[in-house]
Order: structure tokens, then C-alpha cells, then sequence
């Protein structure tokens, strides 16, 4: 490898280390004009490689349409006793229920979303609109004609997805013994409709207030998002139970 090869590798490694979000194509073209796109893959190619073969303690990823640096998982007992007395941020339960529905079945109304939960959902919605995960996206062709919801690219940044197809599928959690209750699954996006189970990777669904209300538990994914938001640092910690 030339010198100029090498210090073009470093120089992208070190714009992944400095942002704390994840680092587009368009961006890497406007600070290395001079370079190819396929040759600004081929040196991030590298990067990942060169973190891999070494077994180095970060690892660039690929995020909601851009690359970024993060911890590797296997330095996660670490990483949480070293911030064991940081205050973390989880979202609640009854958000990360919205937050699953909304996600696997959007565009979706606030009616839906109750329906789903069998309770109330203006205040977590509202939560989740202000922290950036969901959005507007349209309004359904009914009577009052209410907002309908969607995702964010800050909810893929929030859970590591590269896209929502990254997003596990029903068969999942059926492999790992985990009773999902059935619900249509089908998301519809502005573009074309996909199919998607009621789920999130991670979610442990229960019966509770008398067998009406979905529970879900995502330990690693309110882990990953806590800890970024508590470090106050420029790198992303990739944190796996």
C-alpha cells in the first residue's frame, strides 16, 4: 500500500471516530473529491478487516445508509462497569411497545397503536416525537383524517439497523421459544408495502393488565442507546448483553 493510500485510510478512520453519527457516502465524497466511490468502500474494506484481524476493541459498521465506529461487543461487561454510575436514559416500557408497533406496521395511526396496546398512547407517542425516533408522515383518508406515523433514520441510528430490513423476522423469536402474538404484520411504507412480524430484535413480549396489553423488553438495544447518550463522547458503544 502507497503512502497516499495509507493516509487516505487514516484520514477516513479518523472522521468515523470523530462523529457521533453515522458518516454518509455524500460526505465522504465532498472531503475526498479525488476519490472514487468504490475506492472510498475499498479503504473502509479495509478498515473493518483491519480491526477484525486484530481483534481491536472497535469495529466500523454500517448504519442507516452510512459507516460508523463502535465498540466492539465483546468489550461490553467493560463498557457497562465503567459506566455503572453514569445516569442512563432508557425508554419506557409502554414507549418501546409504540415504538414496535409503529415500526413494524407503518405507516400507522394513534388509534392503531391503542388498539394494539389496549391503552392510552398520546403522552409515549408524544415522547417519541420529541426524542426524534418517529415522525409524521401523512394523514389517513378518514373522518378527522389523523396523523399517521413512521420511523426515523434516528431510530435506525438509536438501534444499530442499517435499514428496516434489518429488523429480525417472526421465525426468530419462534426458534428461541418466544410466544409472539399474531397480528397482521404488514408495514406499509410511502414507497411499496413489505411484510414485517409485530417485533424488535431483543423484545420479549408478555401478557399483563389482564392479558390485554403487550409487554416488550429490550434490554440490549436500551443498553446501546443509554450508554451513548450518558458517555457524552464522540464514538457510538456497541453494547451486547
Amino acid at each position: 500500500m502507497d503512502e497516499q493510500t495509507k493516509n487516505y485510510k487514516s484520514a477516513i478512520e479518523a472522521l468515523l471516530f470523530v462523529s457521533e453519527k453515522p458518516v454518509l457516502m455524500d460526505q465522504l465524497k465532498e472531503v475526498f473529491p479525488e476519490l472514487k466511490p468504490s475506492e472510498i468502500q475499498g479503504l473502509i474494506r479495509q478498515l473493518q478487516e483491519d480491526y477484525v484481524n486484530r481483534e481491536a476493541g472497535m469495529v466500523v459498521v454500517e448504519i442507516a445508509e452510512g459507516f460508523q465506529m463502535l465498540s466492539n461487543s465483546h468489550a461490553a461487561p467493560y463498557i457497562r462497569a465503567f459506566y455503572k454510575t453514569k445516569t442512563k436514559e432508557k425508554l419506557s416500557r409502554p414507549a418501546l411497545e409504540s415504538l414496535a408497533i409503529i415500526a413494524y406496521k407503518q405507516p400507522v395511526g394513534r388509534a392503531e397503536v391503542e388498539i394494539i396496546r389496549g391503552v392510552n398512547s398520546d403522552g409515549t407517542i408524544a415522547h417519541l416525537l420529541n426524542k426524534g425516533l418517529i415522525k409524521i408522515i401523512g394523514r389517513k383518508e378518514v373522518p378527522g383524517r389523523p396523523f399517521l406515523y413512521g420511523t426515523t433514520k434516528e431510530f435506525l441510528e438509536y438501534f444499530g439497523l442499517k435499514s428496516l430490513e434489518g429488523m429480525p423476522k417472526m421465525e426468530e423469536f419462534h426458534q428461541l421459544g418466544v410466544d409472539v402474538p399474531a397480528t397482521d404484520g404488514v408495514v406499509n411504507t410511502s414507497a411499496d408495502s413489505v411484510k414485517r412480524p409485530n417485533t424488535l430484535e431483543g423484545v420479549e413480549l408478555s401478557s399483563s393488565e389482564g392479558g390485554e396489553k403487550q409487554s416488550l423488553e429490550t434490554e440490549q438495544m436500551q443498553e446501546q442507546a443509554a450508554t451513548q447518550e450518558s458517555s457524552g463522547q464522540s464514538r457510538t458503544m456497541n453494547i451486547e448483553p
